[in-house]
C-alpha cells in the first residue's frame, strides 16, 4: 500500500510499505480522507521518522473477530492507540490514558499506524460510526478540525449567553469558530494573516482582531459587555503571547482553554490570575467519546460551515504540493485522499 513519506527538508513522497493486517479487536480500515494537522511542522524541519498522520475515516475491509464493527461499516478513527480498560479510558477520556499499546511490540511492525497511508490498523472501540448520508470528509471533521474546540467548549459550558476569545485561526482555531457560533456565543477571533482573519468572519465570527496591531487589547475588550473582559477563551496558537492575551482579555470568573501545543513557558501568575481574578485555567486535548452523538448531530446540521473550513483536497500522490499549502498559511483544513476517484 502506499504511505507517506519524508525524504529531507521540505522534501516528501510516496513509499510502498506492508498492509496490515486485522488482529484480535484490530480491524483494518480502508482510508477514504486523511485530513492534516501539524504534520507540516515536521515535514519543514525534515523529521526522519516514517509514520505520519493522526486523523482519517474510512471503510472496515478486515476484522479478525466479531466485534463493535464489522466489513463495509463506515468510520471516523480517533487518535492515539488507548489500553481500553484503564479508568480514563472507561470514563471517555481516553486522550488522557497512560498505558497505551506498544503498537510494534503487539503487531511484531509498524505497518497500520500511519492515518496519511491507504490502510490502517485500529481498536474497533476507537471507531466512530459515520451516520447514513454523511460524507467521509465531514464526518472526518469530528478529529482535530472541530474536536479540541468541541472538548474545550464542553468543558467550559459555553452557550449564547457568552462572549468567546479564540487566538490562532488555524484550522483548530477555524473549527472553534464553527463550535462557538453553533452554540449561539459571540465569538472574537485574534490572528495575524489576513486570509485566516477573513475566513473566521465568513464561518460567522463576528470580529477578528489582529495582535500586531498596538491596540489589539482594548479592540477586544471594546467588543465585551461594560469593557469588562470576554466570558471564554480558547487558544489554539500554541504562542506565549497569546496564552497571556487569554488570560488578560477574560472577565473575572472567567473560563480559560488551552488546546494549541507548546513546550515553551507561559507566566501564570497565582495571585492576580487565578486567586484574585478567579480565573478557571482548562487543558483540553480532544473531546470525551461520551459525547459523540452531539458531535456526530453538529456535523449533520452545519455541512455548509464544514466546506468553508476544508479548503484544499490533495491526491496522496501530491503529499509535496499538500503540505507546501499549509506552510503557506493560506488554507483552511486540507485533506489527503488516498485513493483516486474516493467518494469523501
Amino acid at each position: 500500500m502506499k504511505q507517506v513519506t519524508v525524504r529531507g527538508k521540505e522534501k516528501a513522497g510516496v513509499t510502498t510499505v506492508e498492509r496490515p493486517k486485522a488482529k484480535d479487536n484490530w480491524v483494518v480500515v480502508k482510508v477514504h480522507v486523511a485530513p492534516m494537522c501539524t504534520e507540516y511542522k515536521a515535514f519543514a524541519a525534515g523529521a526522519s521518522y516514517s509514520l505520519w498522520g493522526h486523523e482519517a475515516a474510512g471503510e472496515v475491509v478486515d476484522v479478525a473477530q466479531p466485534g463493535r464493527v464489522k466489513v463495509g461499516d463506515r468510520v471516523v478513527v480517533m487518535p492515539m492507540n488507548a489500553c481500553g480498560v484503564c479508568a480514563l479510558c472507561l470514563d471517555g477520556d481516553y486522550i488522557h490514558c497512560q498505558d497505551g499499546h506498544d503498537f510494534a511490540a503487539l503487531h511484531g511492525n509498524r505497518a497500520g499506524l500511519s492515518t496519511m497511508a491507504q490502510y490502517l490498523l485500529k481498536q474497533d472501540w476507537m471507531l466512530l460510526p459515520i451516520p447514513d448520508g454523511m460524507s467521509y470528509a465531514h464526518a472526518a471533521m469530528a478529529c482535530c478540525g472541530l474536536g479540541p474546540t468541541f472538548g474545550a467548549m464542553q468543558l467550559m459550558d459555553v452557550d449564547r449567553h457568552d462572549t468567546l476569545l479564540i487566538t490562532g485561526l488555524g484550522p483548530v482555531g477555524l473549527g472553534g469558530v464553527i463550535n462557538g457560533v453553533y452554540r449561539g456565543a459571540r465569538v472574537i477571533g485574534v490572528d495575524s494573516i489576513d486570509y485566516r482573519a477573513q475566513k473566521a468572519l465568513e464561518l460567522g465570527a463576528a470580529a477578528v482582531v489582529n495582535p500586531l496591531d498596538d491596540d489589539a487589547w482594548q479592540q477586544i475588550f471594546d467588543f465585551t459587555s461594560a469593557g469588562r473582559g470576554v466570558d471564554k477563551a480558547i487558544d489554539c496558537s500554541g504562542v506565549v503571547a497569546a496564552h497571556r492575551l487569554c488570560i488578560d482579555a477574560t472577565r473575572r470568573k472567567g473560563k480559560v482553554a488551552f488546546v494549541g501545543e507548546c513546550n515553551d513557558d507561559t507566566p501564570v501568575r497565582i495571585s492576580p490570575d487565578m486567586i484574585r481574578k478567579g480565573l478557571h485555567l482548562i487543558g483540553s486535548w480532544h473531546f470525551n467519546m461520551a459525547d459523540t452523538p452531539r458531535m456526530m448531530n453538529m456535523i449533520g446540521e452545519i455541512g455548509e460551515q464544514l466546506d468553508k473550513l476544508i479548503t484544499h483536497r490533495f491526491s496522496i500522490d501530491d503529499i509535496q504540493r499538500a503540505w507546501e499549502t499549509q506552510l503557506s498559511g493560506q488554507c483552511g483544513k486540507v485533506l489527503l485522499q488516498p485513493w483516486e476517484g474516493s467518494d469523501v
